[in-house]
């Protein structure tokens, strides 16, 4: 009778290495296990009083669309829109059932400025962000998404600003972005970075919140119930 061939057990231990490389890769290791199987229903994040204003918006649903660029602005405002109109026919759901927030950072950061402060600065914003007005093909002398006639020429689709402010939109506005654009707008004037900064917040749109980072107020946003969307 044959005797049955069994593995060596280097073969042996060269299989269960595999094996226990494959699981890491796949995040099932005895660490991982471990983790899952703890519960964290005990966990709660911390609120901040800087953040209370998410949690003061009235709304049965929560929603915040977060913007990096000027493309994702236009767009952040469009699908807004959407979602109020979307919300009105198919749940009739009137606009202070909805919480909407439009988070603008980074290079959407200047769209939560007033048309005088691009009139006065639009040359220098303009350049970082590479925005451009459609009609012109020059720097925007003022805020293009404060202009419902720019229609389907912007990926707003001629959704405003303003219209989502009659709303109830509310915008966080990331205050490191807007540090960062004092001190360019400051360099291209000869002025005080410091000024520009105390200009440019005191000019913001209306229903704007001054967070310390755009990114942090999606952190913040999450934890006190809104969904999130990236825009672009």
């Amino acid at each position: 009778m044959t005797e049955p061939v069994r593995p060596s057990s280097l073969e042996r231990r060269s299989f269960l290495s595999r094996l226990a490389a494959g699981a890491a890769m796949l995040g099932l290791g005895s660490s991982a296990v471990r983790a899952q199987a703890a519960p964290g229903a005990d966990w709660t994040p911390t609120v901040h009083a800087e953040d209370e204003w998410l949690s003061q918006m009235p709304g049965q649903h929560r929603f915040f669309f977060d913007t990096t660029t000027v493309a994702g602005a236009g767009e952040g405002l469009l699908y807004a829109n959407n979602y109020f109109v979307a919300n009105k026919n198919g749940y009739n759901l009137d606009d202070d059932d909805l919480a909407v927030v439009i988070c603008l950072r980074h290079f959407s950061t200047p769209f939560a400025f007033n048309d005088a402060m691009w009139a006065k600065y639009g040359a220098a914003m303009a350049g970082p962000i590479q925005a451009t007005d459609p009609r012109t093909k020059q720097a925007p002398t003022k805020n293009l998404y404060l202009d419902s006639s720019y229609g389907m020429t912007l990926p707003s689709g001629g959704v405003t600003l303003d219209a989502l402010i009659g709303r109830g939109v509310h915008f966080a506005v990331c205050d490191m972005a807007t540090t960062f654009f004092s001190g360019l707008l400051a360099q291209s004037t000869g002025g005080s970075a410091e000024a520009v900064y105390k200009e440019l917040v005191s000019n913001r749109i209306a229903n704007s919140h001054m967070v310390t980072a755009g990114i942090v107020a999606v952190n913040r946003a999450q934890e006190r119930g809104y969904s999130i969307s990236h825009v672009g």
